[in-house]
């Protein structure tokens, strides 16, 4: 045998140890040399380890949730194992089915979710055990049609079935239902509100590993250290909705639609460069605030494992389609767990929005060691007092917080008031 060690590479930026998120390999599995082992998390980004070698895994370190530090031992390998043992030897395949009744039966069948499908074939089975025709007692029906039936007090096993293996089809509630085999009328709307239900009892313990441990740990850092000053204000997008909707009906086929996003971002770029001050990281060790010129965006993003924040870099250089394609670019990858570290670390300010669920106003936590984040809420139609005349207005809120230490309300408004008037006035977004 010979034996070889996969230990916790170094992982860059510091990194002293990463987090086990999950593994997906175990011992006695023989895995080929670049296949995915295990995710780990550090406090930037998760990675996925990949297999160095080609052989059978002896050993795995570390559960999920354990940190393990850089260069202690992962995984060992037995790089002499190129082939399943004989135990492992797939299993023999399940003899065909019989052939199916008339083409009608089988579609309706194999239409059926998986878990009807093996419920009609068990009933087959009971139905075909049965001799003299002499029919089984189980009742195949949807939860769906057994609930109807249940709330209508018929007895299904009064109903015949015309479906596979005598399965009680929708159709056949709706016949029983109109020959009068229920036996009462179904319950009305209140006494079916006023039904009481089980309780139910039990927990659920969720062990916080991984990207939702980080997220944790930020957020409690973030309202522990930071004094946040949160500030909204109301923008009209009317005419800036009638841009964006100009510029989707030149677009080329092949381009997706424009947002208000990269509006958004566009005009926040172009603001910050009178407000340096928003733009900034506070360095906690050095006790000095780092004012950056180059405006590197987070965009704050919903993925399957928790909230990411990739960057778009170099906002304030990127024409409005170039922006609007790298911010679906970052955004995408981070939704598929495809982003390269360095795209998830470097922001100097966030924008954070909840789309249609952006609410009217909310209170964005701002992501350290940034000192500024900007939120986006819902656009709606509103009735408003325009020049003294009441007119229907599409209108958004900006929800912003920033860091009390560093950026005075005077300052935080007055960048809040430039964005909003450049959004309202959105030409002045694409001119010195």
């Amino acid at each position: 045998m010979s034996r070889y060690v996969f230990k916790m590479p170094d992982l860059g930026e510091g990194t002293v140890s990463a987090e086990v998120v999950a593994w997906h390999v175990k011992p006695g599995d023989l895995v080929q040399e670049d296949q995915v082992m295990c995710e780990v998390m550090t406090e930037k980004a998760a990675v996925e380890m990949p297999a160095p070698v080609t052989g059978r895994i002896l050993s795995i370190q570390g559960e999920p949730g354990d940190m393990v530090a850089v260069g202690s031992e992962l995984v060992v390998f037995d790089t002499d194992a190129t082939s399943a043992a004989a135990g492992d030897a797939p299993a023999a395949k399940t003899p065909p089915p019989a052939p199916a009744e008339p083409l009608t039966q089988q579609r309706r069948a194999t239409d059926k979710p998986a878990g009807e499908k093996q419920e009609i074939a068990a009933a087959a089975a009971a139905n075909g055990a049965h001799t003299n025709g002499e029919k089984s007692s189980r009742v195949m029906v949807s939860p769906a049609s057994r609930r109807r039936a249940a709330e209508a007090g018929l007895d299904l096993t009064t109903v015949t079935g015309t479906g596979p293996a005598g399965r009680i089809e929708p159709g056949d509630i709706d016949s029983a239902l109109a020959s009068g085999a229920a036996r009462g009328a179904p319950p009305s709307m209140s006494a079916r509100a006023n039904a009481t239900h089980a309780p139910r009892n039990g927990t659920e313990e969720v062990k916080i590993i991984g990207l939702r441990r980080v997220i944790a740990e930020r957020l409690t850092e973030s309202a522990r250290s930071i004094p946040q000053y949160s500030y909204v204000e109301e923008c009209d997008l009317t005419r800036l909705e009638a841009l964006r909707k100009h510029l989707n009906d030149r677009r080329p086929p092949s381009a997706p639609p424009l947002t208000f996003l990269p509006f958004i971002v566009a005009g926040l770029a172009r603001v910050l460069e009178k407000f340096p001050q928003c733009n900034a990281l506070y360095d906690t060790a050095r006790g000095v605030l780092v004012k950056h010129k180059a405006v590197h965006v987070g965009i704050a993003t919903q993925t399957p494992q928790g909230l990411k924040v990739p960057v778009v870099r170099n906002a304030e250089s990127r024409a409005l389609h170039d922006l609007a394609a790298e911010i679906r670019r970052v955004s995408e990858a981070a939704r598929n767990n495809k982003s390269p570290r360095e795209e998830l670390t470097g922001s100097t300010i966030t924008v954070t929005s909840l789309g249609k669920l952006g609410g009217i106003a909310s209170t964005p936590m701002i992501n350290m060691p940034e000192v500024s984040i900007i939120g986006i809420n819902k656009a709606i139609e509103r009735a408003v007092v325009v020049d003294g005349q009441i007119t229907v207005r599409l209108m958004m809120n900006l929800s912003s917080s920033f860091d009390h230490r560093f950026v005075d309300g005077f300052d935080a408004a007055s960048m809040i008031q430039a964005l909003k008037d450049s959004l309202e006035q959105p030409a002045t977004i694409f001119i010195d």
